[in-house]
C-alpha cells in the first residue's frame, strides 16, 4: 500500500496525517498500520527516523473514540524527550478527531500531571517509574485501556528499566493488543514478547542493498533556527547550476521556497498538493534553467530526469537509507560530476551515522562558510551585474545629485562600498555564528567550557567523555580540549565553533546509561 486513504482510516485521522504533511506511507507504515489494525500483536524491528511513532500512532489514534474521555491507549517511552516527542506527533494527527494525548514524567510537577489526568485524556505517554508512580497512586485508570505501545523498547531495557515494565503491566488490562517496537531484538526484548504477547506478527524492514553512486558526499552541521542561513551561505559559496533541494514534508517545501525567494534565489517548490498544470510549469522552468533550485518533497522528486543537475541538497536529512539513495541519484547522471551536500541538526547526527553504515560511504564534514568567504566567491558575480549596467543604456541620471552630495562628504571609495553594502547585505545574516552566546567560561582561548552532571559515579573517564562528544557531535577527537572529572560532575572545553553544537548534540543525551546535562561553566574564581 502506498497511500494513506488505502488502510480504510477515518477523514479525520486523514486529514491529520495530511495536515502533518506526510505524502505516502513509510515501509514500517505500509506494514504496521494495516496488522495493528486488525487487532494483532506486532514487534516492529525499526530505528529512529523510520517513521515507525505513526507506524503504530495511526492506528492508536484511529482506534480511540473521542466521546470517552477516559485513559484508552498507554505508550511507554525511555525518556521525557521521547514521552514529549510522540505526544506531540500524536496530538498533531489526532487533532481534527479531538484526541486529547498526555506526556508524562519525572522532573515534572505530579500535582499539574493529576489536574490534567482529571480533566481527562485519551492516550498517555510516560516514562516507566513516573507512569508506575501514578498507577501506584490510582490517579491513572487503565481499565478502558485498549493499546499498549513499548517504544524504543531495548533503549528502555539498556537503562534498567524491566522491573518498572513488569510492574506497569500488572495494572493493565489482560486483554489489550501489545505493540513493541525496538531498533535491536536482544535476548531480554524477546523474553518480554513470550511473556506479554499473543501470536505477535513480527515487521522488520527489510533495507535490501543499498547502493551509492559515486559522488561526492558532504555534510555541514548546522542549528535548526539557523538552518535557512546555513542553506543560503552553502548556495552562495557553492558552484551551482541546477539543484535540487529536498524537504521531509509539503509545508516544509512551501516554507523554503517562500524564504528563498525572498532572498533572491531563483527558487520553486513542487510537492504532492500541486495540480498537474503547476507542476508542469514548475518543471519546465526548472528544466529551461528559468529557476536554479527545486525544492521538493521525496514523493514530488520521482520521475525527474534532468541529467545536469549539480547538487542535491538534504535540507532535512531522510528518514531511511533508501530516500537517501534515491535523493543523491539525481545528480551525477551521463557520467557528469555530482555533490551531494546534506545539513545535519544534532538530534540527527544518528541518522547520518545510520546511512553511513548502510551505505559504507564515508560522508565528509564541512564547516560552514564564512561571510569572507562567500564574499569572496560572489564577487565575480557582483563585478558583472554591476558592468552590465554600466554598459547598458540604463538611465543613471536619477542618481547625479545623490552622488554628488556624498561625494562632497565622503570619499568615492567609501560611497561605493556603501552603495554595494546596501545592494548585496540582504543575501547575508550576521547571527547565524552568533546563536548563542555561552558568555566567559573559564576556558582557554577560543574554547568553551562546559559543566556536566556526571562524573567518576557514572564510571566516566576522559576518553569515554571525548568519544561521546565526538560521536553525538560529530566533531574530530582532537578537537576536544581539557578534560576534568570528579565524583559526581565533569568539565570538558570544546573549540567555539563547534559549541553550539556540541551543546545541543549532548544535552540530554546518555554517556554510560546515565542522563546527562550540559550547562556553560562558571568562570573560575
Amino acid at each position: 500500500m502506498n497511500r494513506f486513504d488505502q488502510f480504510q482510516l477515518s477523514q479525520e485521522i486523514l486529514r491529520g496525517i495530511q495536515d502533518l504533511g506526510f505524502e505516502e506511507p513509510s515501509p514500517i507504515q505500509a506494514e504496521c498500520i494495516p496488522a495493528v489494525l486488525r487487532g494483532e500483536d506486532v514487534i516492529g524491528q525499526a530505528q529512529t527516523g523510520t517513521g515507525k511513532t505513526a507506524a503504530f500512532g495511526i492506528p492508536v489514534l484511529e482506534r480511540i473514540n473521542p466521546a470517552e474521555r477516559v485513559i484508552q491507549s498507554v505508550i511507554l517511552a525511555p525518556t521525557r524527550e521521547l514521552a514529549i516527542q510522540v505526544s506531540e506527533e500524536l496530538r498533531r494527527i489526532g487533532r481534527p478527531k479531538r484526541v486529547k494525548t498526555l506526556p508524562i514524567y519525572g522532573g515534572q510537577s505530579i500535582g499539574r500531571q493529576i489536574k490534567a489526568l482529571q480533566q481527562g485524556v485519551h492516550v498517555v505517554i510516560g516514562t516507566p517509574g513516573r507512569l508506575l508512580d501514578h498507577l501506584r497512586r490510582g490517579t491513572i485508570n487503565t481499565e478502558q485501556v485498549e493499546m499498549v505501545v513499548l517504544d524504543e523498547a531495548d533503549e528502555m531495557l539498556d537503562m534498567g528499566f524491566i522491573d518498572d515494565i513488569e510492574n506497569v503491566f500488572r495494572f493493565l488490562p489482560k486483554n489489550r493488543q501489545l505493540l513493541l517496537f525496538s531498533a535491536t531484538m536482544p535476548p531480554t526484548i524477546r523474553q518480554l514478547a513470550n511473556k506479554y504477547m499473543r501470536k505477535p506478527r513480527y515487521i522488520t524492514v527489510n533495507r535490501g542493498e543499498v547502493t551509492v553512486p559515486v559522488i561526492k558526499q558532504y555534510y555541514y552541521r548546522v542549528l535548526e533556527n539557523t538552518k535557512v542561513e546555513a542553506l543560503c551561505r552553502i548556495l552562495d559559496s557553492e558552484e551551482v547550476d541546477l539543484s535540487i533541494i529536498f524537504c521531509r514534508t509539503k509545508k516544509g517545501v512551501d516554507e523554503l521556497t517562500e524564504s528563498l525567494q525572498a532572498r533572491g534565489y531563483l527558487a520553486g517548490g513542487l510537492h504532492g498538493d500541486l495540480a498537474q498544470q503547476q507542476r508542469d510549469r514548475v518543471m519546465n522552468a526548472f528544466r529551461g534553467g528559468e529557476i536554479e533550485l527545486l525544492v521538493a518533497t521525496d514523493v514530488a522528486a520521482r520521475g525527474i530526469d534532468v541529467g545536469s543537475v549539480s547538487h542535491v541538497i538534504n535540507y532535512d536529512i531522510p528518514q531511511d537509507v533508501e530516500s537517501y539513495v534515491h535523493r543523491i541519484g539525481r545528480t551525477g547522471r551521463a557520467g557528469r560530476n555530482g555533490v551531494a551536500l546534506t545539513l545535519v541538526t544534532p538530534r540527527e547526527m544518528k541518522q547520518l551515522r545510520t546511512i553511513e553504515e548502510e551505505t559504507g560511504a564515508r560522508l565528509k564534514a564541512r564547516e560552514l562558510p564564512t561571510l569572507e568567504e562567500v564574499a569572496a566567491k560572489q564577487q565575480a558575480s557582483w563585478i558583472a551585474q554591476i558592468e552590465e549596467i554600466i554598459q547598458s543604456d540604463a538611465d543613471l541620471t536619477l542618481f547625479d545629485e545623490l552622488v554628488d552630495q556624498l561625494s562632497g562628504k565622503f570619499s568615492a571609495e567609501k560611497v561605493a562600498e556603501a552603495a554595494l553594502y546596501l545592494a548585496f547585505s540582504d543575501r547575508f545574516v550576521k547571527n547565524i555564528d552568533t546563536t548563542y552566546n555561552f558568555g566567559e567560561t573559564g576556558a582557554a582561548p577560543g574554547m568553551v567550557r562546559f559543566f556536566i552532571n556526571v562524573g567518576r559515579n557514572a564510571n566516566l573517564r576522559p576518553q569515554e567523555l571525548a568519544k561521546a562528544i565526538s560521536e553525538h557531535a560529530g566533531i574530530a577527537l582532537r578537537q576536544v580540549g581539557k578534560i576534568n572529572i570528579y565524583d559526581r560532575f565533569s568539565f570538558v572545553e570544546v573549540p567555539e565553533d563547534v559549541a553550539p553544537f556540541v551543546y545541543e548534540a549532548l544535552r540530554q543525551s546518555k554517556i554510560n546509561g546515565a542522563r546527562v546535562n550540559m550547562e556553560p561553566a562558571r568562570p573560575r574564581k
